[in-house]
């Protein structure tokens, strides 16, 4: 990362960076994290909030599918290019218009008359939603430096885990409460007040920072990311349901195409931009990045943990419903066994780090998470006609280690990134995330659903995760340890 460019003329927007946390406006996390936390309670509320759905707008298989893929799709497909937005027009602004659009959205959501108006709504939630998310990262990684910064990226881990976790029991409560009579809706339309409250505060709280030298947009950049990005997810999303008709098959083809154009273009901009000194021209992902290892192995991290993470809470709610006879709520009670134990680790996540570093930290929380998975399937196996709550010791040393894995394995990806870069690699790592998810669960779909009974298949896929957190494990061990 030794090569700069050159400001432009006018005075830029200072990048803050590494702001000390003295300094740092005291309602900073609150706003952000509320984000945060809306964002990962709509990617998983919308599944209790299915049957609902279905009997109160007379929607078919494939239109609540579509509910439950649109936001994942329009939220992966945005990120990157949101990452530049933020970069070049301000995050605080960015963030403060896709939590203003999310809200509006959510409204939409709460109160479509129809299951096609509810899709639309649902995409339009996903793309606020990935207007917000690298903003949220690029705003932790420069507004705090040292300790505060690992406190800070606790708390963001603490929020998605909290919002991932809880969300199938929120909605639960949600629906069985039936406030004013609005049943499932009431999933989408708690976000109004949220959202609102939020949205009050962000000037007052939120610093406003871009890259300091303002760079261009890159058009073919985002119209190549944009096109790539869907055509991998998209197929990733339907393929399992529909047994992967050839076009799903000819998408992931056109998808490994497209993205490795858009690759060769990111890195043929990056090379014309640091030899002419402009911004004219300046790549949506800046290639610099991934001369870090640091940066590079961090993402490959990123990459194998959200393979396992999306596609756990999958297949566990699929083995608590359908396995074991669950309903949304008494599944969802199930879950609160992770969330104890994700509580008690991520909360002391950064004093950890601190006398460990990330890598040693994910290590240990990788190996917590693999030892859990491995209960979960011996209980599964061995007490299958046994209460349900034999699977809690398994679930709560899971959630242990993925309390220890969230904010470290996002942390050592953008910890050695520089101020002006941070929102692309903010807008790359939400991306893998996302990617991860979709990935992990076609594959995992594949596994679950090649097996024969509903125990089976539960074992099955959880003996794979585990093997997935000791990849982790593994790969962990070539990122650097910062001082």
């Amino acid at each position: 990362m030794s090569t700069t460019l050159k400001a432009r003329t006018e005075a830029p927007v200072p990048a803050a960076p590494s702001t000390p946390a003295a300094t740092a406006p005291r309602g900073l996390l609150p706003v952000v994290l509320t984000a945060t936390f809306m964002t990962a309670l709509d990617t998983f509320v919308v599944n209790v909030a299915v049957p609902s759905v279905q009997a109160d707008l007379g929607a078919g298989p494939a239109v609540v599918q579509w509910v439950m893929a649109g936001f994942g799709l329009a939220l992966a497909a945005g990120l990157v290019t949101a990452g530049r937005l933020g970069d070049r027009y301000g995050r605080r602004r960015v963030f403060a218009l896709g939590l203003a659009l999310f809200t509006l959205a959510s409204a939409g959501c709460g109160l479509a008359p129809t299951a096609a108006a509810l899709v639309g709504a649902r995409v339009a939630q996903g793309l606020a939603a990935a207007l917000m998310g690298p903003q949220v990262l690029a705003i932790l990684r420069t507004a705090f430096s040292g300790t505060a910064q690992a406190r800070a990226f606790a708390r963001y881990g603490l929020t998605m885990g909290v919002g991932a976790v809880f969300g199938q029991l929120i909605g639960g409560l949600l629906i069985r409460a039936d406030l004013l009579g609005l049943g499932w809706r009431s999933c989408f339309l708690i976000n109004l007040p949220i959202g609102l409250a939020a949205l009050a505060a962000v000037r007052r709280c939120l610093p406003e920072s871009r890259a300091p030298q303002r760079p261009g947009l890159d058009p073919v950049g985002v119209l190549l990311v944009t096109v790539g990005l869907t055509a991998l997810v998209l197929p990733l999303i339907q393929g399992p349901g529909l047994g992967w008709p050839l076009w799903t098959v000819l998408c992931l083809v056109a998808a490994v195409a497209v993205l490795a154009g858009f690759a060769v273009h990111q890195h043929r901009s990056t090379t014309s931009a640091a030899a002419t000194g402009t911004t004219t021209g300046t790549p949506l992902v800046d290639t610099r990045l991934f001369r870090s290892r640091a940066f590079g192995t961090g993402l490959l991290a990123q990459l194998v943990f959200w393979l396992g993470q999306a596609s756990f809470f999958l297949v566990l709610a699929l083995h608590l419903q359908l396995g074991r006879g669950l309903d949304a709520l008494g599944a969802g009670l199930v879950f609160t066994a992770i969330g104890l134990g994700y509580l008690l680790t991520s909360n002391a996540t950064h004093r950890v780090t601190a006398r460990l570093g990330e890598p040693r930290t994910i290590t240990v929380g990788g190996l917590l998470m693999a030892v859990g998975l491995g209960l979960l399937a011996l209980a599964a196996h061995t007490a299958a006609d046994s209460s349900v709550w034999w699977l809690a010791p398994g679930l709560f040393v899971d959630g242990l280690g993925m309390g220890l894995v969230i904010a470290p394995v996002t942390t050592v990806a953008l910890a050695a990134v520089e101020p002006q870069l941070a929102g692309a690699a903010a807008g790359v790592v939400a991306t893998v995330q996302q990617v991860g998810g979709a990935v992990g669960i076609a594959l995992i779909g594949l596994v679950y659903y090649g097996a024969g009974d509903p125990t089976t298949a539960f074992v099955r896929s959880v003996a794979v995760l585990a093997v997935l957190e000791l990849v982790l494990v593994g790969l962990v061990r070539l990122v650097p340890r910062r001082s």
